[in-house]
C-alpha cells in the first residue's frame, strides 16, 4: 500500500488553521482510499526539526568515515528526514503564508531534505513524488491583484520542491483567510467562503484520484 508523507508547518491548531484543516481533508479523503495504508505525520511548528547547522551542512559533504561527532548526530538528523520523504509515494505539505513566505520549520525542514548528490542534483531520489502544496493565505495574491508581487510561496516552493528536488508539485490556495476576522476585509467574505469550499473540494478530489493512480 502506499505511503503519505504529511507536513504540517501553521503555528494555529486544528480548526484555526486553513492549511491544516483542509491538508486533514486531503489526509482523510487519501486515508479512505488506503486504510492499510501509512502516512507519516510531522508537525514541523509542534515539533521542530533542527535549522541547519554547520556540522550538518558540512557533513553532506564529507565522508561518512571522517564525521566528527557532532556531524555524525547532527547528519544522522538529516537522514531520518530524507528517507522519511524518499518512502513517500506522496507528499502533503501545509504551508500557510507568513510575512509573504514559508513559515521558518517549514524552511528548515526543507534545508534538511535538500541533499546535493541524493535528493538533489542530476537524478533526485524523489523524483517524480507528486507533491500537494495546501499554500493558505490571509489576503490574495493571485496574478492581477495589487499584492501580487509579494507572492513568494507557490514561487518558491515551485522553486524548490519541482526545480531542485525533481517533485511532481500541485497547490491548493485558500485565500483570504483573514476576511472573517479582519473587519476591513468584511466585503471578502463571500470570495474567502467561495475559496475554502473550493479548496475543501479540491483537497478531497485530488486526494482520491491521487489514491487510484498510485494503486493501479
Amino acid at each position: 500500500m502506499a505511503t503519505l508523507l504529511h507536513i504540517d508547518s501553521s503555528v494555529f491548531p486544528g480548526e484555526a488553521s486553513s492549511s491544516r484543516s483542509v491538508a486533514d481533508a486531503f489526509c482523510k479523503a487519501w486515508e479512505e482510499q488506503h486504510p492499510e495504508g501509512t502516512v507519516i505525520y510531522r508537525d514541523v511548528a509542534a515539533e521542530p526539526v533542527p535549522h541547519m547547522t554547520v556540522d550538518a551542512h558540512t557533513a553532506g559533504f564529507a565522508d561518512p568515515s571522517a564525521h566528527t561527532p557532532e556531524q555524525s548526530v547532527a547528519f544522522a538528523a538529516r537522514v531520518k528526514l530524507i528517507e522519511e520523504l524518499e518512502q513517500a509515494d506522496a507528499v502533503l505539505i501545509g504551508a500557510p503564508m507568513y510575512n509573504y513566505s514559508i513559515p521558518s520549520t517549514l524552511k528548515a525542514w526543507l534545508d534538511n531534505v535538500i541533499l546535493l548528490g541524493r535528493t538533489a542534483g542530476e537524478t533526485p531520489s524523489v523524483q517524480g513524488t507528486p507533491v500537494t502544496v495546501v499554500a493558505s493565505r490571509g489576503g490574495s495574491y493571485a496574478p492581477g491583484t495589487p499584492r501580487a508581487g509579494y507572492e513568494f510561496v507557490q514561487n518558491y516552493l515551485e522553486a524548490v520542491l519541482r526545480g531542485t528536488l525533481g517533485l511532481d508539485v500541485d497547490f491548493i490556495v485558500p485565500e483570504l483567510t483573514m476576511a472573517p476576522r479582519n473587519p476591513a476585509m468584511s466585503e471578502l467574505i463571500p470570495l474567502y467562503e467561495a475559496s475554502r469550499e473550493r479548496a475543501f473540494e479540491d483537497a478531497i478530489a485530488k486526494a482520491k484520484e491521487l489514491a487510484e493512480r498510485l494503486a493501479a
